[in-house]
Parts: C-alpha cells; sequence; structure tokens
C-alpha cells in the first residue's frame, strides 16, 4: 500500500497543536478592514479550535 498524500490545500489552511487539536484560522480578516473595530481585529487575529465533526476529516487530509 502506498503512503498517503498530504493534502495541499489542506496543509495550507490547517496546522495541528501538540495535544493534537486542529486549529484554523477565523474569517474576515483580509479586507474591508477601516470600520472593523480593534477588538474584532484582534479577536480574528487568533486561530480557533476546528469542530470535532470536521477535524476528523482534517487529519485524514493531512495525513495523521
Amino acid at each position: 500500500m502506498p503512503k498517503m498524500k498530504t493534502h495541499s490545500g489542506a496543509k495550507k489552511r490547517f496546522r495541528l497543536t501538540g495535544t493534537g487539536k486542529v486549529m484554523r484560522e477565523q474569517a474576515g480578516g483580509r479586507h474591508l478592514l477601516e470600520h472593523k473595530s480593534s477588538k474584532k481585529m484582534r479577536s480574528i487575529a487568533n486561530d480557533v479550535e476546528l469542530a470535532k465533526p470536521d477535524a476528523k476529516k482534517v487529519k485524514k487530509l493531512l495525513g495523521k
């Protein structure tokens, strides 16, 4: 059986923590920034954990 290749799109969008959680970036931090508050932008800047059902699929794409 050949090795599973890592999905190139998934490796750019997600990262795994040391404890195995799948982290993703939040939407809304790329454009139309003038009207967004500093508080909003600080919260958007942080990564968040992916939902458990989705994380299982993403781990498969990442080859973990």
